[in-house]
């Protein structure tokens, strides 16, 4: 097997208009573009499909993409999670062109706001957000001009640098735009440009008590940078009128650019509200942004999801101007599809049930005997050569993998039955040993010494075959088995709120699993096949716990074919 091809993008509409602004000499055929997140969390799934698609979008084109941080909040926003951006979008497989800030252009800004002011384009409002708010209307309802909306140009000038003197208190006084109160857009009805926020900034410290909103940094931002197209997710589709306005009013230095939106990428099963999200966090629902279950980026990185499988599933998933929400089995497909050629196979066992070979021959001085065998470490690789396990008569296996009273179509071990284990011997049960509850705690078995490597030589057949491990050799792990974090494919979509739908069951820990020995070597982070149970990746900080990444079923392809019948 060759390894997994990377999934190209689709010829989608941005990349059409991109061509058609080349064809026509815009922007003399350059292409920039940014990826602009606020700091103030961890990136998750939906921030991946926006990083492909900026970063992506420049490649193609031969284009740079930088990584704006919009730290325009200083009371939510952390240097911790500027540095967890940073490394993600490093983890996903991109290099920003240059790391920037919103607040690296907060002078520039305030200055153009005075130019805004002294057009009378701009002015300072004294009503608190509540009556503002109220003012603005509603769709069908009209909008009320602020009383202060026509004050002098050069009052709203003196009000505006008392404002950033820190002379008022917060709440009291805010500097909005003078467009049209009874326009039908409502982000054009006079929109908020600056709130006091007397808050230290993990930037900038105290030296600004004023603050941007996004809509009067975005733009600008862009156009201080020399962005040619300003990529947005879909909601921002209304605010473009004022992104544009801001820009055809403002003296700018170069050619305005183009705000384009595109869909999210939202998944069932899954919430990617960064509110939401957090809520998680602090609450101690999960144990942390970087918890396996959670939908971050981080989360996915500990459970083993590679980055070009994330790729790949954007890629794949096309560029539209519809929102959608897509089936997570998607995505677990393509995740399933490059750990299948990047994984090794190791043996473990996460239910241990011991198996005695009463046969088993032993050494002069009555100790067991010890084989080694040669297995395969990937099949679809076979540059990954072979790797030695040791095989004695004191073995573990599965609990589901013995039945003292087999249901039907049960072809694994029970009494008198024929088994074969993995590589090794055919073995059948002949006796068990139970607790005094009654509970089997260990399968007593014979082994069929002709039949080593896992063959018999006289061609005779048996239904099944099992993993195993030796139990003087075996290597203690803890595994941690996942479930879907919300029960509900549209978390919240009964009772309006989502953690209605958290599943508390989302998360199993077994401890005392028996593993080969080869599963100690595992190095933080690696993901390898337990044989017969799915992907399960090492614990970057933890030694020997693995999460389980996904399954070795392919949900989606069943869905697919379900799909296909009906």
């Amino acid at each position: 097997m060759t390894a997994p091809e990377p999934v190209a993008p689709t010829n989608d509409f941005i990349r059409d208009i991109i061509r058609r602004d080349n064809e026509q000499g815009t922007y003399g055929q350059r292409v920039q573009t940014r990826f602009p997140p606020e700091p103030n969390g961890y990136l998750h799934i939906g921030h991946a499909k926006a990083i492909i698609e900026d970063f992506g979008i420049a490649e193609d084109f031969g284009g740079i993409c930088k990584l704006r941080l919009d730290d325009t909040n200083p009371e939510t926003e952390e240097t911790e999670y500027v540095d967890s951006i940073v490394s993600d979008i490093e983890w996903l497989g991109y290099t920003p062109a240059e790391l920037v800030h919103a607040s690296d252009y907060f002078e520039q800004l305030y200055d153009w706001a005075e130019h805004l002011v002294e057009q009378g384009l701009a002015y300072v409002d004294e009503q608190d957000n509540e009556t503002i708010s109220a003012q603005r209307g509603g769709f069908g309802r009209p909008g009320i001009e602020s009383p202060f909306r026509d004050r002098p140009a050069s009052e709203n000038l003196d009000l505006l640098r008392r404002m950033r003197a820190g002379e008022f208190e917060e709440g009291s006084h805010v500097l909005r735009a003078r467009i049209d109160m009874q326009h039908e857009n409502m982000q054009l009805r006079d929109p908020i440009m600056y709130r006091i926020r007397k808050a230290e900034h993990h930037r900038t410290g105290s030296t600004w008590c004023i603050y941007p909103t996004y809509d009067w940094a975005h733009g600008q931002s862009d156009a201080i940078e020399g962005v040619t197209h300003s990529l947005c997710s879909l909601e921002f589709d209304s605010h473009r009128p004022l992104y544009d306005w801001f820009l055809e009013h403002l003296p700018l230095p170069g050619d305005k650019p183009k705000q384009i939106e595109f869909a999210r990428l939202e998944l069932t099963h899954t919430v990617t509200s960064k509110r939401r999200l957090r809520q998680l966090v602090t609450d101690g629902l999960v144990d942390g942004w970087d918890d396996a279950r959670m939908p971050t980026l981080r989360g996915l990185r500990r459970r083993g999801y590679p980055a070009a499988a994330l790729r790949n599933f954007c890629n794949g998933t096309g560029t539209t101007r519809t929102n959608s929400r897509r089936s997570i089995e998607e995505l677990e497909s393509y995740v399933r599809t490059e750990l299948n050629y990047s994984s090794q196979r190791r043996m473990t066992v996460l239910r241990p049930l011991k198996l005695t070979l009463t046969n088993w021959p032993t050494e002069a001085d009555g100790s067991p005997v010890v084989e080694w065998f040669e297995v395969t470490n990937n099949p679809e690789r076979p540059e990954d050569g072979l790797r030695r396990v040791p095989f004695s008569g004191s073995l573990w296996i599965e609990q589901e993998d013995f039945a003292e009273v087999p249901p039907p179509k049960y072809f694994r071990l029970t009494l008198d039955r024929e088994v074969r284990l993995r590589g090794a011997y055919f073995v059948k049960a002949t006796d068990v040993v139970k607790d005094e509850n009654g509970q089997v705690v260990e399968v007593l078995a014979t082994y069929d010494p002709e039949t080593r490597g896992g063959d018999a030589p006289n061609g005779r057949k048996v239904k099944s075959t099992m993993h195993w491990v030796s139990d003087t050799h075996a290597v203690d792990a803890t595994v941690a088995l996942y479930e879907r974090l919300f029960t509900a494919e549209h978390p919240g979509e009964a009772t309006g709120e989502p953690l209605d739908d958290l599943n508390p069951d989302s998360r199993t820990i077994l401890t005392g699993c028996k593993a080969e020995p080869a599963l100690a070597e595992t190095a933080p982070g690696e993901v390898v096949q337990f044989e017969r149970t799915g992907y399960f990746a090492c614990d970057p900080d933890q030694p020997m716990l693995f999460h389980r990444t996904v399954g070795l079923r392919d949900e989606w392809a069943s869905i697919q074919k379900s799909a296909a019948k009906k």
